[in-house]
């Protein structure tokens, strides 16, 4: 039975953890990393359908690693925000799968279809 308990106390874990997931407000919006150019900016494909070259900003630079394929937030500046923007946020894969499963990413699959 303990077994049992462990199983059930990492499924309410993984749950209270999903549970929290931070979603787009304002002006931000869900994107994928297509390509990292290198001095922590990457081309990005945003669901809002424009590609940005995004940079993470210094704040983030040493706590957030990305990698081509992630799910990400980003926040297009004020200036010239159809082509630039801030990377916010990084998902995790079980984050992914849940946004993915309450339908937050369904442009994201469209794109992905090309």
């Amino acid at each position: 039975m303990s077994k049992k308990k462990e199983e059930q106390a990492k499924k309410q874990a993984i749950q209270t953890q999903i549970s929290r997931i931070r979603l787009p407000r304002g002006n931000q919006t869900f994107g994928i990393v297509e390509q990292r150019v290198g001095g922590s900016r990457m081309k990005v494909r945003c669901l809002d359908g424009k590609n940005r070259l995004c940079r993470i900003p210094g704040r983030l630079k040493r706590t957030l690693w990305v990698r081509e394929g992630d799910v990400i937030l980003v926040e297009p500046w004020e200036f010239g925000g159809d082509e630039k923007g801030d990377i916010v946020y990084k998902y995790s894969k079980s984050q992914t799968f849940f946004l993915r499963k309450k339908g937050y990413l369904k442009k994201l699959e469209e794109f992905e279809e090309f």
